[in-house]
């Protein structure tokens, strides 16, 4: 097998969540342009078009509207899905919320929005896929499930985002314990970013100017092609060897303090 071969996803079908902006969006960008059919999904159907809009001038990309916050919504993704596909070979599960305040202002609610999302919806969207991936899945070319942490789920955090660290820790145990289940006809791994261009951070990376990429060992925040790149290696022939890891995508910071 060339060196071509072993990155070459063409022809395969991928879901992401949270596809209408941020880290979901970098990553169906640089699966639509290697030959991947995606489908994106969140929320707010207005970015939803506008990123559909954009990415099948490159290629193949639809989205559906769906809210993954709850069980009946990772349900309706389900069924759109297989209405439109017999077999998945990739599954991102990237759809994400966060909170930030002073540990006394920390309630139910604001913890139940976050958990709801980060945690089960990863969990119940892979339930409600798991048929279309086993369909897809073989012990010699599994499907992939790739689900997206973050370096605060590895590291301790400085701003006061606690529901948000404890989700996305949760989020790599989870991967984890998916990956001894699912295996061997499909692999599940997570990518842990660090600082990239997204609504989530937006405010954060305002707020620290040039003091955030100053405390970062390869001095930058991430780029689109950093996030696409672990993305498609993971999905690829390349990848198919390892199932169950935590990768960071952070510049460096949760692996050199």
């Amino acid at each position: 097998m060339s060196a071509a071969d072993l990155f070459d996803v063409t022809g395969k079908r991928a879901v992401v969540t949270g596809g209408g902006s941020g880290i979901g969006t970098m990553i169906a960008r640089g699966f639509v342009e290697a030959g991947v059919s995606v489908l994106i999904a969140s929320r707010k159907e207005d970015s939803l078009r506008e990123v559909t809009e954009d990415l099948s001038q490159l290629g193949d990309c639809a989205y559906v509207v769906a809210d993954l916050s709850n069980e009946e919504g990772c349900r309706s993704l389900g069924t759109a899905v297989a209405e439109r596909w017999d077999s998945l070979d990739i599954l991102v599960n990237n759809a994400g919320a966060t909170w930030g305040a002073p540990l006394a202002e920390q309630d139910t609610t604001s913890w139940a929005r976050v958990l709801d999302v980060n945690v089960e919806g990863v969990f119940h969207t892979t339930k409600f896929l798991l048929p279309l991936l086993q369909a897809a899945g073989t012990q010699d070319e599994p499907a992939r499930i790739i689900n997206i942490g973050s370096v605060d789920g590895i590291q301790v955090p400085g701003f006061e985002t606690y529901a948000y660290s404890a989700s996305k820790a949760a989020v790599h145990q989870l991967t984890r314990h998916l990956a001894k289940h699912l295996a061997p006809e499909i692999t599940v791994n997570a990518i842990a970013p660090g600082p990239f261009q997204s609504r989530m951070m937006r405010a954060t990376l305002e707020a620290a100017g040039d003091a955030m990429p100053a405390m970062m060992p390869l001095r930058r925040i991430g780029r689109p092609d950093d996030m696409a790149g672990p993305a498609i290696f993971l999905s690829s022939r390349a990848g198919s060897f390892l199932t169950g890891t935590i990768i960071p995508v952070d510049g460096g910071i949760a692996t050199t303090k």
